[in-house]
Parts: structure tokens; sequence; C-alpha cells
């Protein structure tokens, strides 16, 4: 297991997730730099504002960088922008850049009867995984900062952002 995978429960306290703390960091660090419209920001930064562990934060936004999904900077000015506008950015790149999602192509069962088709079961399973990846195929970084689906307790946070703006 390396050490972006998921340990223990999802990213909800106690719940169970099907996506790793590690995507779940990656969005809400895209999210956070997203909103930042195009201003640099550190670790300390997007960790305080998404509630992100930093140092697992830096992780995660290593990876982000080696996808060229994030341009980062070092330096007394440095820090993390996007590489590309949010309405170019898909929720699936990000979940791609931090942990590959493949889709059930064979039977895990290893089966001679299900050498050339899934299994019901599989069948199944890799039928909703493609229902998660259109979904995330089709959001934008964009979509999730629209106006048009507000979400009161991102923004609460994001405004944490707005100091930064003064700068």
């Amino acid at each position: 297991m390396s050490s972006l995978e998921q340990v223990g429960p999802g990213p909800t306290e106690g719940g169970s997730s099907l996506f790793s703390l590690t995507i779940e960091y990656a969005m809400r660090a895209m999210v956070a730099l997203a909103a930042g419209g195009g201003q640099s920001m550190t670790t300390r930064q997007i960790a305080e504002t998404m509630m992100v562990p930093q140092s697992y934060l830096s992780k995660v936004l290593q990876s982000l960088v080696r996808a060229r999904l994030v341009h980062s900077t070092r330096g007394l000015k440095g820090g993390f922008v996007l590489a590309r506008d949010p309405g170019d950015l898909n929720m699936m790149e990000i979940l791609n850049a931090v942990s590959p999602y493949k889709r059930i192509e064979t039977c895990p069962l290893d089966l001679d009867e299900h050498s050339s088709d899934l299994c019901p079961l599989h069948r199944r399973l890799d039928q909703a995984m493609a229902m998660v990846q259109e979904a995330f195929e089709g959001t934008t970084l964009a979509e999730i900062l629209s106006d048009d689906n507000p979400c009161p307790t991102l923004q609460k946070q994001l405004e944490k952002l707005k100091p930064l703006e003064s700068d």
C-alpha cells in the first residue's frame, strides 16, 4: 500500500467511503486553488482552508504537480496554482492524478466460464463504476464553485481565502 492510499475509514469521520482520503484531499485542494482565482497558495493556506492535514496535503499536491494539474513555485512568494482554467479541469482528472481509476475488465474470480464476459456481480460493479466515471468526467471545478450550485459550508470555508486577495 502506498503512503497515499486510504487507511481506515473514508473521508467522513467514523463513516465509510468509496473514495480514499487522498482523493478527497486532492479534490478539496483543487477546489481551494480554483477559488483562489489564479493566486498562488501555500500548502498551509490550502490545509487550513480545506481542513486537511498539512503533511499529508504536501504529498497530495506533489501528485497533482506530477500530473500537470497544478504548478508549483519555490521560494518566498512560492506556492501552488492551477495549471489550467477550472472550467477545463474535470473531477476525473483529479481522481486519476492521485489514484488511477481502473474499471473491471475481467472477472477477478478467474473462472474459465467467466473468461469472455464479466459475471453478474462484477458486471454490476463495473456498471456502477462507469456511472461514477461519467459523473466525474462531466463535472468541472468551475461547476463545483458555480453560483448555480451553492454550498453554504463550502462557501464558509472559502471565505477564509478572502484575506489573501489583499496581500
